[in-house]
């Protein structure tokens, strides 16, 4: 039996080689994201606050809201993770506790900074 799952480990390693992402991956997906977060600022600024009255009418904006935040809440993560991997790139060098600790600092800190960089656009 355990030959027959290593040669199917083996086949699947075959089959599944592993890929490497474009370069360009990670601006992408943050222009990609950041056109989602202002097309549903837009739509939400377009929308007439006297439609709120009918139900039916909701659905837009609420799509907007749920695709905005989702959006700009990736954003935010992805710009601060990015930050934060060229920040330990830097300190390779310091213990790895004291590290720990100010590289949670630093991130949170990034977060907040990034967080309020996009919502005082707006």
């Amino acid at each position: 039996m355990s030959e027959a799952l290593q040669n199917l480990e083996g086949l699947l390693r075959e089959a599944l080689p592993p890929v490497e992402p474009p370069a360009d991956l990670a601006e992408r997906l943050e222009a990609t994201l950041t056109t989602i977060t202002e097309l549903a600022a837009d739509e939400l600024e377009a929308w007439e606050l006297s439609a709120m009255r009918d139900p039916r009418n909701w659905a837009r904006p609420v799509a907007a809201v749920v695709a905005g935040g989702a959006a700009g809440t990736a954003l935010v993560l992805l710009r601060a993770r990015r930050r934060a991997q060229a920040s330990a790139a830097r300190s390779r060098g310091a213990r790895w506790t004291a590290f720990d600790r100010t590289a949670a600092e630093r991130a949170i800190r990034e977060l907040g900074r990034e967080t309020r960089r996009l919502l005082g656009n707006r």
